[in-house]
């Protein structure tokens, strides 16, 4: 993380439903190879912030540059063109797919040679030894952890700098979250993949990130370090004591 420039940064980011404003002025920026940690409460507008990236809802106000280009504006299948991939909240795999055609969708939303995407269907099958198991399976049929591992694997397959993931811990089990986290903390550690991750669980995702920011009422309320905000007693009270463990 030598870079001085966000790969991807958020200014003044306004995006409404209908009436209803969701995200009133956020700032937020990723630096090349972080793990960044977006933690709050249900309906604070962590999800909404995911989806303004990829235009959907579009931003009323502010600016989303990717890798110096304004992408504000941007239709949403050539912002997906731009290295930019998301494993979205409730995994939305497709369930009559194999595995293996799962997969093949996602590559198909990226770049590169049959030998890059075989490497990285090797790659995505290493991490994640299930999907190599089920491999013929329909996603349908898979539980609940192998979808998300599934929805995950896709969104690697187009090969991204940028990872989204939405809630990836939710209705999981304990076991299956930390295999899962661990997935992400090996991607960022050995192949520089830089992640923004939404989570519920925050115990889990501010140990996980370099940075972390806090969403309340689609207002960024503190950011810091992960280690800095997990020792805050305001995140203790509001997402650690009384709220989800893992």
């Amino acid at each position: 993380m030598t870079s001085t420039a966000p790969l991807l940064r958020i200014e003044g980011l306004r995006a409404a439903y209908g009436k209803i404003e969701a995200l009133k002025g956020v700032d937020l920026s990723i630096q090349p190879g972080e793990i960044v940690a977006l933690i709050g409460a249900n309906g604070a507008g962590k999800s909404t912030l995911m989806m303004s990236i990829f235009g959907k809802p579009r931003a009323k106000a502010g600016r989303i540059v990717f890798d110096g280009v304004d992408i504000t504006t941007m239709p949403t299948h050539l912002i997906a063109r731009m290295s930019i991939a998301q494993s979205p909240e409730g995994r939305r795999i497709f369930p009559r797919m194999s595995v293996a055609e799962n997969l093949q969708m996602g590559a198909d939303a990226g770049t590169g040679s049959n030998e890059e995407r075989a490497a990285t269907l090797e790659r995505v099958l290493t991490l994640f030894p299930r999907l190599r198991e089920r491999f013929g399976q329909r996603g349908g049929t898979l539980s609940g952890g192998e979808q998300q591992m599934l929805a995950i694997g896709r969104a690697l397959m187009s090969r991204p700098r940028l990872l989204l993931l939405d809630e990836p811990s939710l209705g999981l089990a304990p076991l299956i979250t930390r295999q899962i986290f661990e997935a992400i903390r090996t991607l960022n550690r050995q192949d520089g993949l830089t992640v923004l991750i939404v989570e519920q669980n925050a115990n889990h995702a501010l140990k996980l990130a370099h940075r972390g920011y806090v969403l309340v009422n689609g207002l960024i309320t503190m950011s810091g370090s992960g280690a800095e905000l997990l020792a805050q007693p305001e995140v203790r009270a509001a997402y650690l004591e009384g709220g989800r463990k893992v």
